[in-house]
């Protein structure tokens, strides 16, 4: 499984990428807002750091402005995909786009349903959210597996991007579930890494090596 990290943050990409497991990055508004630049800025700037794809969310909520906007956006460098929320009109965008041979990444993904409309499409990334389903009490990792199990059956192509991850446990399911990526916020991949048994082991390890050396 592909990692992504889920964030337009330029310092913590570029740290989650020295540690030589980042595959590309996913960015919306809302994280675009807590950076203080715009879009074009934010996604040049990544692209000159992540050799992977790279999620770029227009604003036009119409198929011709979405269209509009993507092509702008894709302009900026190969890796760019263009991220559209589902509705009608992103599934008009994601046709005309696609047929460009601009991908698309069709984000807040609910429902089996509409991941399989949105591959019929022509998107070459479906993004379920499995913690905003959470929130309302409906197991969202339980989504992942539905969706991969449709895809598997009919050989589709497009890639399930496991989003909205909350926890190590969401990250771990997606895998479990078949997802080709997981994207994940710098707060869940650092709590990754980290394990009490680890840190214990590493502790006992330094110590028992300072006991030798006295020795």
């Amino acid at each position: 499984m592909k990692i992504f990290i889920d964030t337009a943050n330029i310092e913590r990409i570029k740290e989650i990428n020295d540690w030589g497991i980042l595959d590309g990055v996913t960015t919306n508004p809302s994280l675009i807002a807590k950076e203080g630049k715009d879009l074009k800025t934010i996604v040049t700037e990544i692209s000159q750091i992540v050799d992977g794809p790279i999620s770029a969310e227009v604003m036009s909520m119409d198929a011709e402005g979405m269209v509009a906007e993507g092509l702008e956006l894709a302009k900026i460098h190969p890796n760019i995909n263009i991220k559209l929320p589902m509705c009608i009109e992103s599934l008009k965008a994601t046709k005309i786009l696609s047929s460009k041979g601009i991908k698309v990444n069709v984000t807040l993904i609910f429902s089996a349903q509409q991941a399989l409309l949105a591959a019929k499409a022509g998107a070459a990334f479906v993004s379920p959210f499995v913690g905003r389903l959470d929130d309302i009490g409906i197991d969202g990792t339980a989504l992942l597996s539905e969706i991969s199990t449709i895809f598997n059956n009919y050989g589709i192509q497009t890639e399930i991007i496991a989003a909205s991850i909350r926890n190590p446990i969401h990250v771990s399911t997606a895998a479990l579930a078949g997802c080709d990526i997981a994207t994940i916020p710098y707060d869940v991949l650092k709590m990754m890494i980290s394990h009490p048994k680890t840190t214990e082991g590493i502790n006992k390890f330094i110590a028992d090596y300072e006991k030798s050396k006295k020795n």
